[in-house]
């Protein structure tokens, strides 16, 4: 595991419960502007299909949040899908910090 301030060790351990508890193939977590947390598991249904990413800033947006501080992934997967750099994006920027673990 990288080096990490406090505050991303905290979501490192956010995201791998998360992902242990919902046995998801992702588990994802961030901190919004105003220090607040989410964390969520990747959602595979037959109808729905979201990244852990995605599930988390749709929390973040829906509880009125105006942005990221940061980001942590974990997955089997080493890149960062290119649908979720987007949602990063329109939400966060490109310069938020993104840990995948």
């Amino acid at each position: 595991m990288p080096d990490l301030a406090p505050e991303d060790a905290k979501l490192v351990t956010l995201a791998r419960a998360t992902r242990a508890r919902t046995r998801a193939a992702e588990g994802a977590a961030v901190r919004d502007n105003d220090g607040r947390t989410y964390a969520a598991g990747s959602v595979d249904l037959p109808s729905l299909k979201l990244s852990a990413i995605q599930v988390c800033v749709a929390m973040a947006f829906s509880s009125g949040s105006t942005g990221l501080e940061a980001v942590v992934r974990m997955s089997d997967a080493t890149t960062l899908a290119v649908a979720d750099r987007a949602v990063l994006d329109d939400f966060a920027g490109h310069e938020v910090p993104v840990h995948l673990i």
